[in-house]
Formats: structure tokens, sequence, C-alpha cells
């Protein structure tokens, strides 16, 4: 991972995700998916969190895609789009 130590990935994977708000101006093709993904649980189950492991299980994401993503989830909650919380 660029930039990242292994013990940074593994607090990430067990983290909670909360979608804080419903937009996605300016963002790339990955943090749109996220955001997307959240809004469906957030209507689907009305519930706002949902664990970064079960969006990397729902988008099967694997190797170079799986950093990529991590890296759009890092954006994300840097833009104050969404929020991770760990255990």
């Amino acid at each position: 991972m660029t930039g990242q130590t292994i013990h940074e990935a593994h607090w990430l994977a067990r983290a909670v995700a909360f979608l804080l708000r419903d937009t996605t101006w300016k963002c790339g093709r990955v943090e749109r998916l996220v955001v997307n993904h959240l809004r469906t649980q957030l209507q689907r189950r009305g519930r706002s969190q949902t664990p970064v492991k079960d969006i990397l299980e729902h988008f099967e994401l694997d190797g170079k895609q799986r950093n990529e993503f991590l890296d759009a989830l890092k954006r994300l909650e840097k833009r104050r789009i969404i929020k991770i919380e760990g255990f």
C-alpha cells in the first residue's frame, strides 16, 4: 500500500464507515461507488453505517483494486463525506 503500514490496513478493514454527507461532487469513480453503496444501505436498511469489510466483500476487490479502494475511503474521510471509526 502506498504510504500505509500493514497495521493501518488491518485497522481500516475492521473499521465502520458512516455516511455524513450525500454528495459526490468532484469525486472519482471509486468514491462515487462507495457513497452510492452507503446511500443504498441507508435507504434499504435505515442505517448510515456499514463495516468496511462488508463493502470490500460487496465489490469483490483484491490486490491493487483493494489498495485504490482503501485510498478512496481515506480521501472521502479527508473531505468529510464519510467518517471511519475503528474498534
